[in-house]
Parts: structure tokens; C-alpha cells; sequence
């Protein structure tokens, strides 16, 4: 038979094991309750640094790498991605779309298409269709030209814009890349991108000392008998004097005077577009002996019209004038770099060039 009592204490037993577990949570709450919304609006009690905002800002501050991007930039994988902007783009020059025509592109200038009617928003976001303009352009249209009509969304691998602003560039048949660092880096730097952004422009850097040599026989003797790289502080003096007796232009002697250690830093931003290898061209013509070469004279390279109608080589004045401002040098020529202003660093440049195959 069943007991009563027994039933009486598991209930009473059951309800004070209840009674003492919810007095232990008020408690608890009591005492450790972080108030409504957990914290949400209390600041917090203490904060461990991992230094993970810095590395961001750190990251987001370093510009990207524009030599190395267009060096290792593949036209033929470009052509894929260009499959995306047939729908509104042409190659064919002066056939427009729903686009402009994007024959000639890379150089051109920005709004310079006959015939398209263009919103205005481009031109004031930049002067020339550079391969950097372009490659900034092509990731974010609407956010580098506010106001642009181009409904295209942008190409968020930079990969695929580097491949398709190669393709672009060769698709007239020239290249026309130019790499512009001198808003990313100080000026000497924008020097060494000046000299290897256009075909003439490393040309003539080492073709101003080429130039020496061809006025000043001297000068050619000096460099045969020691060459750039082995020569040492005084023989560099030597030349510099030699030059300046034998009537050598003030440029031609801060070239004979020049560090070419300097310029060798300075040419690896022209490294994206220029071989030093003999025969070997790349975006721009092969440098090797390029000092006191004709303009517009390596085999198998195609020059712009403006550098192929300019006769003679390149001399030390001549290499200074172009690259301190290659529009005024040579009206119509391709090169989007506004100009190398720093005349030291066009020196120290060309003095460097001057040893590679002289």
C-alpha cells in the first residue's frame, strides 16, 4: 500500500532543492549581472592590444606595387577577361558602343574619343588614360570617377586588371604602358619610373652619356679603358674634368660625375618595361648599348611616330631635355609621365645605363 508520508517528503524535498536553486541564481544575478543589453553600453573593463588595427592601417597606407604588377601582367589571359566589357566595348579604332572605343587606349587621353558623348566625370578625375589611371579606374569606376555613366561594377582581382590593361595596351599593336610612381614615391624615385615608363625615356637616359662620348673623344676613351662599374672615385673625377676641358656641357659633366650605384636602384622601377639583355624587348626596347644609340633604333621594337621622326642619337642634353618633360620634347609621343624633374637623379640614372653594353 502506498504511503502517503513517503509521497508528502519527495514533494517537500523536490520543492526546497527548487526553492534554494532559485535563490542561488538571484543571487548570482545579483552579484555578476551585467545590466540589459550585456554590456553593450559599459565600456570594457580592460582591452588586450594585438596590434592587429595598427598592421591595418599599416597595410591600407602601403601603396600597391605597380613595376611588379604590370611585370608579371599576361595579355593573353587579359583577352579572357575582356570578354567582360564586349558588351559595351570595341577594339576597332573610332567604333563606339555603348562605350567608347577602347582601340589605342593605354596613353590616350581621358575624354578623347570622337564622336562619344562622354559625362564629363572622367575628365576631372584624370588628364591621361594611363596604365595606372586605368588599372585604379577598372577597380572601382564608380568611386574613382563620382558621376561617371559606366555601370560596370569594377574588377576587384588586380590580377585580372593588370591582364586586361595588357591586352588593351598591345591591341593597336604598340605598347604604350607607362608605370607612374611619382605620386607614390618621392621624386627620386619618380625618376627612375620617367626613364623606364616610355620607350625613348630609358633610352635617352643612358644616351646622354652616350652622347659624351660621341662629342668627346676623350670621353670614349675614358669610358673603353675603365668601364662605369669597376671605375672608382677618381677616375670618375678624371672623366668629369675631361669632359668640361674638351667643352662638354655642364649635364655631361654631372653625368661623368655621377653614382651609378644610385641609379642602379633607381632603373629597378624601369624594370617592369626594360631588359638590359641585347635583343631583349620588352614593354619598352632592350637597354643594352643603348648609350649613343640612334633614336628609335632597336631592332624589332615599334616607336611611337614622335620618336621616329627625330633624327640623331641621344645625347646627354638631348636625354636630359626629354625626360625632364617628354611632351615638350616630342609633341604627340605617347608617354603619359609628366616628366623627371630632379637632374641629379636623371645623372646618376644615365650613369648606371652608360655601363650596361659600352
Amino acid at each position: 500500500m502506498f504511503d502517503t508520508m513517503t509521497l508528502t517528503k519527495t514533494a517537500g524535498a523536490f520543492c526546497g532543492a527548487l526553492l534554494i536553486f532559485l535563490l542561488g541564481n538571484w543571487a548570482a544575478e545579483s552579484i555578476y549581472s551585467m545590466g540589459g543589453g550585456h554590456g553593450e553600453d559599459h565600456a570594457q573593463g580592460y582591452v588586450v592590444d594585438t596590434g592587429e588595427d595598427d598592421a591595418a592601417g599599416e597595410v591600407a597606407d602601403e601603396a600597391p606595387d605597380m613595376a611588379a604588377i604590370f611585370a608579371s601582367a599576361d595579355a593573353s589571359k587579359g583577352e579572357r577577361v575582356f570578354n567582360k566589357c564586349k558588351a559595351c566595348h570595341v577594339l576597332e579604332d573610332g567604333a563606339n558602343g555603348v562605350g567608347p572605343s577602347l582601340y589605342d587606349v593605354v596613353g590616350r587621353d581621358v575624354g578623347a574619343v570622337d564622336g562619344f558623348g562622354y559625362s564629363g566625370a572622367l575628365s576631372e578625375a584624370a588628364d591621361v588614360w594611363t596604365a595606372e589611371n586605368l588599372y585604379a579606374f577598372l577597380e572601382n569606376p564608380a568611386g574613382y570617377a563620382p558621376g561617371t555613366s559606366m555601370g560596370f561594377a569594377g574588377l576587384g582581382k588586380s590580377e585580372d586588371r593588370a591582364n586586361v590593361i595588357a591586352y588593351l595596351d598591345q591591341a593597336d599593336g604598340e605598347t604604350d604602358i607607362v608605370i607612374e610612381a611619382a605620386a607614390e614615391a618621392p621624386a627620386e624615385d619618380a625618376a627612375s619610373e620617367e626613364a623606364p615608363a616610355e620607350d625613348a625615356a630609358s633610352e635617352e637616359a643612358p644616351a646622354e652619356e652616350a652622347a659624351t662620348e660621341e662629342e668627346e673623344p676623350a670621353e670614349e676613351a675614358a669610358a673603353e679603358e675603365a668601364p662605369a662599374e669597376e671605375a672608382d672615385s677618381e677616375e670618375v673625377a678624371t672623366e668629369a674634368t675631361e669632359s668640361a676641358d674638351a667643352g662638354g656641357s655642364e649635364f655631361a659633366a654631372m653625368v661623368a660625375s655621377a653614382d651609378a650605384g644610385k641609379g642602379e636602384k633607381l632603373f629597378r622601377r624601369c624594370q617592369a618595361c626594360h631588359k638590359l639583355e641585347d635583343g631583349a624587348n620588352g614593354v619598352g626596347p632592350y637597354l643594352y648599348g643603348v648609350v649613343g644609340r640612334d633614336i628609335a633604333s632597336a631592332d624589332g621594337f615599334n616607336y611611337s611616330d614622335a620618336l621616329k621622326g627625330i633624327d640623331g642619337a641621344w645625347t646627354l642634353d638631348q636625354l636630359s631635355a626629354w625626360i625632364a618633360n617628354p611632351r615638350e620634347f616630342a609633341p604627340g609621343n605617347r608617354m603619359g609621365f609628366a616628366g623627371l624633374k630632379d637632374e641629379q637623379d636623371r645623372a646618376d640614372l644615365m650613369a648606371y645605363l652608360q655601363t650596361i653594353g659600352n
